[in-house]
Formats: structure tokens, C-alpha cells, sequence
């Protein structure tokens, strides 16, 4: 019974991460969304800044409930589930962001081929890909003491690796990071991510080994819950820790500004401490007070995670590239025609994408009647 509650409560934490990533990621028209909704600009933070860590660190979640398996099994096994998982998760990111392999054309109006050097190679799904990798192989070879070392290290150093190696001027700065010019060394410009006005990935390379924190903070606390289970007892040090993260970061932010963008080292200990309050939240809520008419709805989302993620990404990119004949897109005809005359144009833009990702639930919840999981 206890193993189902802590299989609850992270099914739980996961499907509010997706639930909340494809509301914010659907917004019809970024000029009407609510500012907890959109990214901070370059410094700073807001709620939808804490979606992406909080899937991390529910992969930490769900790798400390696998770790026990591959203590049993072989080496050569566990190696190749990892890179397997890795290549997998890493190539259906990249086809993503390519799909559907073509745009519309200026010069004629209609589609042309989208070529591969003009493709994103870095995103969400590869960075969830290229940390899972790093964690696993740290933490199956050296145990969690040692991960927990080197991922404190990396912490550190990635610090003054941005502030040396980046522009003496601002080192911080959107054009003067340290990770925008190491991934123009290996990519070049066509092959990064051009929504912030220049070439710059948001999940770049360098930026990546930071997030790494995010996985192996979420398997200790998967691992701690495991251990101790869900009493007063471990939560109140859940908590203790997760408030201790947030004085640190918040101390940390004077001289290493909170940065989604960059994934500063601020910025990991920031969410690690929300995600510790929140992972603790559900499992009171859900597990020690009984309360779990709410879950259902969460755990529909969690049980196939990637896959509704994918679909919700799918379709608002075939919906944003095809066009209907007046030209625009079928995602901006539905906010046109009909949720921006719902209430005022914010409301509107929130509303459709709540609609939306009650479409993509619907799915999963299809799925999910049927025994349908699908495991990358």
C-alpha cells in the first residue's frame, strides 16, 4: 500500500508539471498572457519558470524507484537502457522541433522544405535526454554521495566558467554569455533557437550540466521518501531543506541572478526548494491526509508524460504552420473567432489554452481507460 502512495504522489507532482507546461506553452497570442505565465524576460523569475525544473526533478523521482532494479542487473544491461532511453528521448526532441518539416514560404506563398541546417538541435526534450544520461551513469557508478558531490561542484564552477568566459563587460547578458558562445562554436547560429531576437538556445549545451542538479536532487527525494516514508517526520525535513535551498538561492541571486535562460546555479537551488515545499504538499495532502479526489485528474498526465507532451507539442505546431486560406494560422482563427470575444483578450488567451490542454487530457484520459502507457 505504501509503495502505491509514493507512486501516487509522484504520478501526482509529474502530471501537474505537464499539466501547467502545456497551458504555458499555448497561449494564442503572447502579447495577451498573463505575466505568471510567461517566462521571465532574461533575469528573474516567474511560476512558469519552475515548470521545466520540476519535470527534472521528477525524473530524479521516477530514477530512484529504477535504481534498485538495475543493482540486480548486469552492467552491460543497465548501459544500454540508459543510452538507449537517451538517443530515443534525445531524437524525438530533435524531430519535433523539425516537424513537419516544412514552413511557409514568403517568396510563394505556399511551404518549402525546412533543410536540415536549419534546424534546432538543442530543446527541451534533448536537455531532459542529455541530463537523464549524466545523472544515471553518475549515480549508478558512484553512488549518491559522490553524485551528490560532483553535482555541488558542478554547481560552483559553472559560476565562474560563465563569468570569465563570457564578456568581461556582462557576462550574464543575453549576447555576452559564456553559453551562447560555446554553442555557436559547435552548432552555429542556424542551429540555435532565434525566439529571443538572436540566435540563442535557451537549452544550450553549457546550460545543460547545471540542470544536471535538478535530477539528482529529485532522486534524493524520491529515495528519502522511499526510506522514511510519508510521516511528519520526514516531512517537516523535506521542508526544512527545501527552505534552506530557497535562503541560499535567494542570498546567491546577488551576485548569480536567477536565470532561467542561463539555468543558473541560483536559479537550480531556487526550484529545488519549491519542488521539495510542493513534492511535500502532495504527499501530506494525498497520502497522509487522505485527501485524493483531486489526483485523478494530475495522474492521467503523469502516467504518460512524454507522450501528452508530445501531442500537445504535435499538433500546436501543425495548427501554427498550416494556414487556412485568409492566411492565418488554425491556432490564431480559433483565439480570432471565437475566446477572444469570451471576455477580455488576456481571459480569452488563457482560456483557450486551458481548452487545450483539456484536449490533450482527454487523450490521456482515453489512453489511460484503455491500459495504454507508453514508456520511451
Amino acid at each position: 500500500m505504501l509503495q502505491q502512495k509514493r507512486f501516487l504522489a509522484l504520478d501526482v507532482f509529474r502530471g501537474m508539471t505537464i499539466c501547467f507546461m502545456i497551458i504555458v506553452n499555448t497561449s494564442p497570442d503572447g502579447d495577451f498572457t498573463f505575466a505568471p505565465l510567461k517566462h521571465a524576460q532574461w533575469h528573474g523569475f516567474t511560476p512558469t519558470d519552475l515548470v521545466f525544473p520540476s519535470f527534472l526533478f521528477a525524473v530524479g523521482n521516477a530514477l530512484s524507484f529504477v535504481m534498485p532494479k538495475w543493482e540486480a542487473a548486469s552492467t552491460a544491461s543497465v548501459l544500454r537502457k540508459i543510452f538507449k532511453r537517451t538517443l530515443l528521448i534525445f531524437l524525438l526532441g530533435y524531430l519535433m522541433y523539425w516537424f513537419p518539416f516544412v514552413r511557409p514560404d514568403a517568396t510563394t506563398g505556399g511551404y518549402a522544405f525546412l533543410p536540415f541546417g536549419k534546424t534546432r538541435v538543442f530543446g527541451v526534450l534533448q536537455r531532459i535526454a542529455l541530463v537523464y544520461c549524466f545523472a544515471s551513469l553518475m549515480i549508478y557508478f558512484f553512488k549518491f554521495r559522490a553524485a551528490a558531490i560532483i553535482t555541488a561542484a558542478i554547481l560552483l564552477l559553472y559560476w565562474p566558467v560563465l563569468y570569465f568566459f563570457g564578456d568581461a563587460a556582462d557576462p550574464f547578458s543575453l549576447r555576452g554569455n559564456a553559453v551562447l558562445k560555446l554553442d555557436l562554436w559547435l552548432l552555429g547560429p542556424d542551429h540555435l533557437y532565434h525566439g529571443n531576437g538572436v540566435p540563442f538556445d535557451p537549452e544550450g549545451f553549457l546550460s545543460t550540466f547545471p540542470a544536471i542538479a535538478n535530477v539528482v536532487a529529485g532522486y534524493w527525494v524520491g529515495k528519502f521518501l522511499q526510506q522514511k516514508g510519508g510521516t511528519y517526520e520526514a516531512l517537516t525535513r523535506l521542508m526544512l531543506a527545501g527552505f534552506a535551498l530557497l535562503v541560499l538561492a535567494h542570498f546567491w541571486n546577488y551576485s548569480f541572478p536567477f536565470n532561467k535562460k542561463l539555468w543558473t546555479s541560483s536559479f537550480v537551488l531556487h526550484t529545488v526548494g519549491l519542488d521539495c515545499l510542493i513534492i511535500a504538499a502532495i504527499v501530506y495532502v494525498a497520502d497522509i491526509q487522505q485527501k485524493t479526489a483531486w489526483t485523478p485528474f494530475f495522474q492521467v498526465f503523469g502516467k504518460n508524460p512524454l507522450f501528452i507532451y508530445l501531442l500537445s507539442e504535435l499538433l500546436v505546431i501543425l495548427w501554427s504552420v498550416f494556414r487556412l486560406p485568409s492566411g492565418t494560422t488554425v491556432f490564431r482563427w480559433l483565439y480570432d473567432k471565437i475566446f477572444i470575444h469570451l471576455a477580455t483578450p488576456y481571459v480569452g488567451a488563457f482560456i483557450q489554452a486551458i481548452a487545450y490542454m483539456l484536449l490533450c487530457w482527454l487523450v490521456g484520459y482515453w489512453m489511460d481507460k484503455k491500459k495504454i502507457y507508453v514508456r520511451v
